[in-house]
């Protein structure tokens, strides 16, 4: 199977990890020429409650998720570090339920393999507050790569 589209997934809390992701995704993508599409989920409270900080005066009916996503760290740092290490890259938002939107995003892409980040929780926190990560795990059309950081906390 030849991998021509890397998606790697992030979300705000991939900021504090933006390097070593990028590391991850190079590994991968650098050496077979992929495009890394950088995808970024958001809900509609999330926009809502950053929308001013990034400067839309859009509520979020009329909201272009792309846009936002291209803005919302850490979207910049890790277009900018992939693009200087010679990866195209392109940048998709998608707003919704974010495991499913991750997804479907990996369909419309036609990704041969997603790059996901997640933390570390334990048993009980995944039954009761859920895993976006495991949902995307289970659900995605490719092979997943996961990330696991245990420095970052919630």
């Amino acid at each position: 199977m030849a991998i021509d589209t890397v998606l790697l997934a992030v979300g705000p809390m991939d900021t504090v990890r933006a390097e070593e992701l990028a590391e991850t995704v190079l590994e991968i993508a650098a050496p077979l020429e992929a495009t890394v599409v950088i995808g970024h989920a958001f809900t509609e409270a999330e926009y809502e409650e950053f929308r001013e900080n990034l400067g839309f005066d859009e509520r979020v009916e009329d909201v272009d998720p792309t846009a936002v996503a291209a803005r919302r760290p850490p979207v910049p740092d890790l277009e900018e570090r992939l693009s200087a290490a010679g990866v195209e890259t392109e940048v998709r938002g998608a707003l919704g339920d974010v495991g499913t939107e991750v997804v479907e995003l990996a369909r419309a892409v036609d990704a041969d393999r997603l790059i996901v980040g997640g933390r570390r929780r334990s048993p009980a926190e995944k039954a009761v507050l859920g895993s976006v990560s495991q949902e995307i795990i289970l659900a995605a059309p490719c092979p997943v790569t996961y990330y696991r950081d245990l420095d970052v906390m919630e």
